[in-house]
């Protein structure tokens, strides 16, 4: 049995001599028998800013020693070919029948690929992730949370949410034979959220979620990571679309949660179709319950549509909750549990 760690450069703007080094040193401790690690970079910026090759080269011949073969691969164009072009071609390189995926700048713990394969052993056709520690501690601490705290059912029906994937992709641990039925990541380039897009994908086609519940990553944030370069709209498009086809799809009706601004951009942002099953929205904001409706003022019907507001003790399932979670110091989730209500059959999260 082999495997493969991923090292994507790339992904980082700036890898430093020392956080490479602490990113390939782990790589020599994982306990398996035969290994490879296979690195590529995505070219997103200069190469003498990048020394992260020089520096899995220093390290080849002492991690080739421990059984671990390297390989290291790149491209020579002048524009870069994208964080999904770097990691199809670190996979497409490597000989693993497991695949592991680190990025240059996080730092996994010496048993992460031994715990995370054991997991494969019985989910072959799942993407399987852990729990992290965030570097420097307390950045994005709801978000940290919220990674570390999902259930195993909530990793399914929090899918949908503005934080992206339940299992975050520097996690990210799979069969090479799952990995080629669900395809490779898109290569669209910078902008592109080729993380997101392949775990729609991974869904779409029957694949499971599953996190071994230990702290086997340190995820280092830093405010220039090429996923904060995906444009929102560009996220929220393709969340909608998928909210639809795997959700409301399968509604005969439903009421959104949130009479305010997100709630009325969702609506706008359905299909027609979708935008007819709206019965209500709901809210506890006296102001927005008093107006008694909302009207789609761009909408070309005649008469505009006019949907009631009603306040959530009023209002009928299923919902989708359009309101942030870990925002409101406890009072959704209190809402949320007095009306005995079941995430993912009642309702679900899309904020």
């Amino acid at each position: 049995m082999s495997e493969t760690m991923r090292g994507n450069a790339g992904s980082s703007p700036q890898t430093d001599e020392g956080g490479m080094d602490e990113d390939v040193l782990p790589a020599k401790r994982q306990a398996l028998s035969r290994r490879n690690l296979s690195r590529s970079g995505d070219g997103l910026r200069p190469v003498d800013v990048d020394d992260s090759q020089a520096i899995i080269e220093k390290w080849t011949a002492s991690l080739e020693r421990r059984g671990i073969s390297t390989v290291v691969s790149g491209h020579h164009s002048l524009l870069p070919r994208g964080v999904g072009y770097a990691k199809n071609q670190a996979v497409a390189k490597s000989r693993g029948e497991n695949l592991c995926f680190l990025d240059a700048d996080d730092v996994m713990m010496p048993q992460r690929v031994r715990l995370q394969h054991q997991a494969t052993l019985d989910h072959p056709n799942c993407i399987i992730g852990c729990r992290v520690k965030r570097q420097p501690d307390g950045s994005t601490e709801r978000y940290t949370r919220w990674i570390n705290s999902l259930t195993p059912e909530q990793l399914l029906t929090q899918a949908y949410t503005s934080h992206g994937p339940t299992v975050i992709m520097p996690t990210w641990f799979c069969t090479r034979s799952w990995f080629e039925h669900v395809g490779k990541f898109d290569e669209g380039g910078k902008g592109v959220p080729e993380d997101l897009l392949f775990f729609y994908a991974s869904l779409r086609k029957g694949g499971g979620l599953l996190r071994v519940d230990e702290c086997l990553l340190t995820y280092r944030y830093h405010p220039q990571a090429a996923s904060l370069a995906v444009h929102e709209e560009t996220i929220w498009s393709h969340r909608v679309v998928f909210l639809q086809e795997r959700i409301l799809c399968q509604w005969d009706s439903f009421t959104i949660w949130n009479a305010g601004k997100q709630g009325r951009k969702l609506y706008r942002s359905l299909s027609p179709a979708n935008q007819s099953k709206v019965i209500a929205f709901c809210d506890v904001d006296e102001s927005k319950i008093k107006k008694g409706y909302y009207t789609y003022e761009d909408s070309k019907e005649r008469p505009k549509p006019r949907i009631p507001v009603k306040h959530f003790r009023d209002a009928s399932p299923p919902f989708i909750i359009c309101v942030k979670l870990d925002m409101t110091g406890g009072v959704l989730e209190d809402n949320l549990r007095s009306l005995n209500l079941k995430e993912g059959l009642d309702y679900y999260h899309f904020n």
